[in-house]
């Protein structure tokens, strides 16, 4: 597959309509050809939690969201994009229940990481914990075996229960590697184009390191398994939440990355008024990049601008945020928390309610990403201008299901005569369509309460200017005809 150069939709498979084929025909009946970049299905999986992020197995697909047969249908005229939890599956897998039925002597138990494969006499060293990036109190989960009535401590980077829901993977085993093999066969007889890599950063454990990104490790991993999914056919995109540093270098190796840096620096610029960060990343950025407003957790802060915030303008940003209603996921670990204090991991709520539930500001938002070179990526919640739904996190506890709203076909179409909404399909199309894109990327100099971006292909061009005092913007752009249209 060759990525385009065009929007793609996140969606949950439930999220627009209820189901997969609910899903099909919102895009068949409301978005037609919008989305031919393709459609990130986030996990259609059976899962025990994490909303599908810890899934039982990629053979099937949850019976109430469907079947293959409605990933293959929306396959036949959007490039689909699904989600490989590479780091772990879930406790209530079959591998892993049969590890717990049977411990060591489990035809799966070597899938796992039992504490002796880090530490040999299998007894965690606190001076080797302080040094991992922790997504939990303790990066391991301590399970009852049925046949010895004995316990095994197995790692476990993520999971908010205790025991976790997501045991890790020991990507070094050859079943490990024969069960990945298998799981990217079945997305290849079913229509998958793209695999996300999710947690892909956190596969390699090993002693005195953050066992976060490990090189060389994590490369030679890499290498393995995009041989693996070339022989399908298959393209990768690997899901990295750490320093910017870190992603670029996997753009230097030819990787397509995520733009984790636009959505805290498109904020910064509109309410901190300033383009200076935003311009000053566009000279120092790869662009083989999926660019991202808004997603299923939250807007990075921590680790991945790590050196590119100040302290004052980040805190400035939380604090708006907090305003217009956002919660926030926090950095665990002491040694990777700002001296001062500043714990911020991720900002969480719509990218419309951040912005101010202002539809030229969020417009312009819309118009920054676009214009950023880059494949772009809007969220579903976004492609509605959802607002916060405090209600929705507070009744499960989860923070991030204040940017995860389920919408109605009621709800669509009520969405879709608002204004802003149809004024952002219409960029969509723009975006997708005119061959300005395609061509040369500049930013002209203009003040530090402007920004000013152009296309230029041939005798094409579009341009960008964006007032950020205002918090408005103007695109222009050339006709077929080579006049200059403004865009409205």
């Amino acid at each position: 597959m060759v990525v385009k150069n065009q929007v793609q939709l996140i969606t949950y498979p439930d999220s627009l309509g209820g189901d997969l084929k609910k899903l099909n025909l919102v895009l068949e009946q409301y978005f037609p050809d919008l989305f031919t970049g393709g459609i990130h299905i986030l996990p259609p999986y059976p899962s025990s939690g994490d909303r599908g992020f810890a899934p039982l197995t990629y053979f099937e697909i949850e019976p109430q969201f469907g079947s293959w047969d409605d990933i293959v249908r929306i396959s036949q005229k959007h490039p689909v994009l699904l989600d490989l939890m590479v780091n772990h599956i879930s406790a209530k897998s079959v591998y892993f229940q049969d590890f717990i039925e049977n411990g060591r002597d489990s035809k799966y138990a070597d899938l796992f990481i039992t504490l002796d494969k880090i530490w040999p006499d299998g007894k965690p060293v606190k001076e080797d914990i302080d040094k991992i990036f922790l997504r939990r109190q303790e990066p391991f989960s301590e399970f009852l075996i049925k046949k010895t009535g004995k316990t095994e401590k197995v790692w476990t980077t993520f999971g908010k229960t205790d025991p976790s829901e997501q045991i890790d993977l020991d990507i070094h085993s050859a079943g490990a590697k024969e069960l990945i093999s298998d799981f990217m066969k079945n997305f290849s007889k079913n229509g998958v184009s793209m695999v996300r890599l999710d947690a892909v950063g956190y596969v390699i454990k090993k002693l005195g390191t953050t066992c976060f990104f490990v090189e060389p490790d994590i490369f030679m991993f890499l290498e393995w398994i995009s041989g693996l999914a070339k022989s399908f056919n298959i393209d990768l995109l690997p899901e990295i939440h750490g320093d910017y540093k870190t992603q670029f270098k996997l753009a230097e190796k030819g990787y397509w990355i995520y733009d984790f840096i636009l959505p805290y620096l498109i904020l910064d610029a509109f309410i901190n008024k300033t383009s200076d960060k935003f311009v000053n990343y566009l000279k120092i950025r790869p662009h083989n990049q999926f660019t991202m407003l808004d997603c299923h957790d939250g807007i990075p802060v921590k680790p991945d601008l790590n050196g590119i915030y100040t302290k004052e303008d980040a805190q400035k940003i939380v604090n708006v945020c907090q305003e217009r209603g956002a919660n926030f996921s926090r950095v665990l670990s002491p040694e990777h928390i700002d001296p001062g204090g500043f714990d911020i991991h991720q900002i969480r709520g719509t990218i419309y309610s951040l912005l101010g539930a202002d539809d030229d500001v969020y417009l312009s938002a819309r118009a920054l990403q676009f214009f950023t070179p880059g494949v772009p990526q809007v969220y579903y919640v976004g492609l509605l201008a959802g607002e916060n739904d405090a209600d929705l996190a507070a009744k499960t506890g989860e923070g991030r299901d204040i940017n995860r709203h389920n919408f109605t076909m009621e709800e669509i179409e009520k969405n879709l005569k608002r204004p802003v909404v149809k004024k952002l399909i219409k960029m969509i199309q723009l975006r997708n369509h005119h061959p300005a894109f395609n061509g040369e990327f500049s930013v002209k100099p203009v003040s530090d309460q402007e920004l000013s971006l152009t296309w230029t292909n041939k005798y094409h061009h579009a341009s960008l200017y964006v007032d950020l005092m205002r918090g408005c913007s103007t695109i222009t752009y050339s006709d077929i005809s080579g006049k200059e249209v403004v865009f409205n």
